[in-house]
């Protein structure tokens, strides 16, 4: 009995996700011919319609939205297979696939990374900078074995180690009447003026939990695509914005033409590590969390 292989398998996730053969084709690393024959010769071998294809798109079926799904799972634990090996015979060598999120990797990466290199230099790291909902797609695929991202979040049914939380701070032109406080409360932020990411980042929602405030309390026609962009915004004097604590003294922030002041609430953002639930790297997993919380604590 002839059997679905893990690169078809691959090949249909891939395009289910993207409704796009080129797009696929790209994320898989070959052709896009390649990639539509291996679909083609898994439908031939399951003897069904898996999707559904036009000449400007292509739409899974539902058939083909469930056989996904069960793709996504065998893709996950073949990895997790080889994940296995490696940790039994050295749980600080070989490579592994990071997914961070654009709101830390440019504060947190510098400063961690030299000392993970010194410390297990056997160890490579591969990094992936994505959003979080993508990346959690890409860690249930098995295409990264470690997310590493900001909660509150919904992972599902993934396993998470939290190894560091933040506070706020307000970005505020220099001029600001705010500008003159040594911090500022949530009820005291002019909501008209608060300037967050496009929607899809998480620092927007944390951003507007953190002054306990609805989705829609901020300037809806400007919305960044970076914290840098943010920044840029705050200096040109077009508004407000919060920032997580790990980046109040990044060069981003130390060059900009702003003021910093700290946001007097409670509430904090956790920073931590999210694995599928077969993962087995478990030692590597708590260097790698432990090197990262050693990393915030030597740069306060």
């Amino acid at each position: 009995m002839n059997l679905p292989t893990l690169r078809q398998l691959h090949y249909l996730t891939a395009v289910v996700e993207l409704k796009h053969f080129g797009h696929a084709a790209d994320r898989c690393f070959v052709t896009q011919s390649t990639l539509s024959a291996g679909i083609h010769d898994l439908e031939n071998l399951l003897g069904t319609q898996l999707l559904e294809r036009t000449n400007r798109k292509v739409l899974p079926t539902a058939l083909g939205i469930e056989i996904a799904d069960r793709a996504l799972d065998i893709l996950s634990l073949s990895a997790d297979l080889v994940d296995l090996a490696r940790s039994e015979s050295n749980p600080l060598t070989g490579r592994i696939k990071i997914g961070i999120i654009p709101s830390i990797s440019p504060f947190l990466l510098p400063k961690a990374l030299p000392d993970i290199r010194k410390q297990f230099p056997q160890l490579e790291l591969v990094l992936v900078e994505d959003q979080s909902e993508h990346l959690l797609k890409k860690l249930r695929a098995g295409d990264i074995d470690i997310s590493l991202l900001a909660f509150p979040f919904d992972i599902g049914e993934l396993n998470h180690i939290v190894f560091a939380e933040e506070q706020f701070w307000v970005a505020l032109p220099n001029n600001h009447p705010l500008a003159s406080k040594t911090s500022i409360k949530a009820e005291q932020l002019p909501i008209d003026e608060l300037l967050l990411l496009s929607e899809g980042h998480c620092l927007r929602e944390h951003a507007l939990s953190a002054c306990q405030l609805p989705t829609t309390a901020h300037r809806t026609s400007v919305q960044g695509t970076s914290l840098y962009t943010l920044i840029e915004m705050v200096a040109g004097g077009l508004g407000i914005t919060l920032i997580p604590e790990m980046a109040i003294k990044s060069d981003m922030v130390s060059r900009a033409d702003i003021s910093i002041r700290p946001l007097a609430t409670k509430a904090r953002r956790e920073l931590g590590l999210v694995t599928r639930p077969s993962y087995r790297r478990v030692s590597t997993l708590e260097q790698l969390a432990q090197s990262f919380a050693n990393a915030l604590d030597h740069s306060d």
